[in-house]
């Protein structure tokens, strides 16, 4: 986890009473999901007109209502199995839509290439969790989660053109670092495990 959980804290405390206006208004934490895919497309379809700046400022918007649901959800005590799951749809979703935006703006530079690495690296960071929770493992944290994968490109964005292949480049390298960590961490609980068990029934 590269963002601090008081700066995380922090900037969801400042959330706070935007989120509880969305409550009085009986709007729903699965309408927000579903609507932040909006300006995630739109910051795609910006990167691929070659609108950096202006891509890196929709991808916060579509991160302020990623993070709005959930508060929303939490606050308004709407929260469920089906919402979460819903969400990390979405979130893939709009991912996948911002990498797709920036591949037709590097379509014919090397910085296409980190795309496709950073684009990899992302999904498998999220599959290998789901994954690993899926066979009753716990695999909490990384480095790169999905709030430090945005912050990174949208800073790379705001700084300009200059500065968002590098952005694309570390992001490329640290997300498949995590998927490869979770991956190791997976491992080791498992084997934890089996040593559990087989201590159990030679006992």
């Amino acid at each position: 986890m590269l963002i601090p959980l008081s700066i995380r804290t922090k900037f969801r405390r400042l959330l706070e009473p935007p989120a509880r206006a969305l409550i009085a208004t009986g709007v729903s934490p699965s309408a927000i999901t579903l609507l932040g895919i909006i300006p995630a497309v739109l910051s795609a379809v910006a990167f691929g007109k070659g609108l950096i700046r202006t891509g890196g400022v929709l991808m916060g918007v579509a991160g302020l209502f990623d993070l709005a649901d959930g508060l929303v959800a939490r606050l308004g005590r709407k929260e469920s199995t089906f919402g979460a799951f819903l969400d990390s749809t979405v979130d893939r979703y709009a991912e996948i839509a911002i990498f797709v935006g920036l591949a037709v703006l590097y379509r014919q530079d090397v910085a296409l290439y980190g795309v496709l690495a950073a684009l990899g690296g992302s999904l498998m960071v999220s599959y290998t969790k789901a994954r690993a929770e899926g066979l009753g493992v716990a695999c909490p944290g990384g480095m790169m989660q999905r709030p430090e994968r945005m912050v990174i490109l949208i800073l790379g964005a705001l700084i300009g053109a200059a500065a968002l292949p590098w952005a694309i480049w570390l992001l490329a390298v640290l997300a498949n670092a995590t998927a490869i960590e979770r991956l190791l961490r997976t491992r080791s609980a498992m084997a934890s495990q089996i040593r559990k068990q087989d201590h159990k029934s030679n006992g």
